[in-house]
């Protein structure tokens, strides 16, 4: 079993099996954005190829079990045993339906926060252009930010859309329980995004009180599937919602309603909400890796560790550096504990600092005015500490 100090050395215990990306020969700090893939999820993608080449079109049912292996392992990173969850190639086009579900016409204001990813913050800039009232809370402070989305929540709003964990930032948002029971209260729907949490913080939504909330979330992160795995997740009464932006995999097992024949069927439980014809390899590799991660014990509980060791180790690195706080500093007094996957730093030329770190071999990303090192299980300690010294090499010219 993978044990936290085989990971700090300097052979990494998991960097075998992942070969094909060079991982003990790169310095990959941009896994919060997309991180390596395991060896095997080629052996996903020839699975893939190989079924489609023997059935033709009749791979459709071998692709239809992947697609619930794959949501049965969502649900087990959920500790959601019965929950219903739709597939999708991104978190887009799954908000997209979950919108066109909803009462806008009669409540047509949305609730959410100044700190959402890009394809929310560009989607609900495009509907306020359109008669939506948008609300955006302000971050600062996130200790509070659930209680003041929360405030905002009235008698037109139809829904409320929150990150569990900033994307720019790290931090983990707090109080989503109050808020959740604010929006049941009010008959307004709460969308969590958890892709910054899977795969660094475990995420119950039992525990955390969001049984009644819908989950965004996917692969493409902290989880290693790649892209076109992400899901929705329903809540119990979403059976009683019709998406306008429906597809027809959306027919599959529904049945006509004999008293309204003029009405579009839907099935039942996530494939309400499905689309139509995808790529299935995404699938095939997705449940490949889910294996993987099963095989070698890579559990919410065990990556969590891993990743607070990991964050941890690069702040302290960075506090060693000394660097002027005016050319690049990081939040010192949020608790580690508060933090997701990966260390954010600030700082005025966050680009250029990016761009210079990546033609010394270190790769990073950057948003705005943050800096972002995402470290990751198949990286050694010494890797994250030569990242992080290349950072003072950089800044000192």
């Amino acid at each position: 079993m993978t044990t936290l100090d085989s990971l700090r050395a300097d052979d990494n215990a998991l960097a075998p099996h992942y070969s094909r990306f060079r991982v003990a020969d790169r310095l990959l700090l941009s896994a919060h954005s997309h991180q390596a893939w395991p060896d095997v999820a080629e052996e996903g993608l020839l699975e893939a190829f190989a079924d489609a080449a023997r059935d033709v079109d009749e791979k459709w049912t071998a692709a239809f079990a992947k697609a619930d292996e794959l949501r049965a392992g969502f649900r087990s990173l959920l500790s959601d045993p019965h929950g219903e969850y739709a597939l999708g190639a991104n978190t887009h086009e799954l908000v997209i339906r979950f919108l066109s579900a909803i009462e806008l016409r009669s409540r047509p204001r949305l609730v959410t926060t100044g700190g959402e990813f890009h394809t929310l913050r560009r989607q609900l800039a495009r509907l306020e252009e359109e008669g939506v009232e948008v609300v955006r809370v302000p971050v600062d402070p996130v200790p509070t930010l659930a209680e003041r989305v929360a405030a905002e929540v009235d008698g037109t709003t139809a829904a409320v859309l929150v990150s569990a964990v900033l994307f720019e930032t790290s931090r983990l948002v707090p109080g989503l329980a109050h808020l959740a029971d604010v929006c049941r209260a009010g008959n307004v729907e709460l969308v969590v995004d958890a892709y910054h949490a899977l795969g660094v913080v475990p995420f119950s939504l039992h525990d955390l009180g969001l049984t009644n909330a819908w989950v965004v979330g996917g692969g493409y992160k902290y989880l290693q599937l790649g892209e076109g795995n992400c899901f929705l997740r329903l809540p119990a009464h979403a059976q009683e919602l019709r998406p306008v932006v429906t597809g027809w995999y959306a027919e599959f097992g529904a049945l006509a309603d004999r008293q309204r024949p003029d009405r579009v069927a839907y099935a039942t439980g996530g494939d309400r909400f499905a689309g139509a014809t995808y790529d299935p390899s995404s699938h095939y590799r997705g449940v490949r890796v889910q294996r993987f991660f099963a095989e070698h014990g890579l559990t919410p509980e065990f990556l969590r560790a891993v990743s607070q060791h990991q964050v941890g180790l690069l702040a302290q690195c960075f506090d060693d550096l000394g660097l002027s706080a005016d050319v690049v500093s990081r939040d010192r007094e949020t608790p580690l504990d508060r933090v997701g996957g990966f260390l954010s730093l600030r700082s005025p030329s966050a680009g250029e600092l990016r761009s210079a770190l990546a033609e010394r071999g270190v790769h990073t990303d950057s948003r705005g005015t943050y800096l972002r090192f995402g470290p990751a299980p198949y990286l050694s300690d010494a890797q994250l500490e030569a990242a992080m010294a290349t950072l003072g090499k950089v800044v000192a010219g």
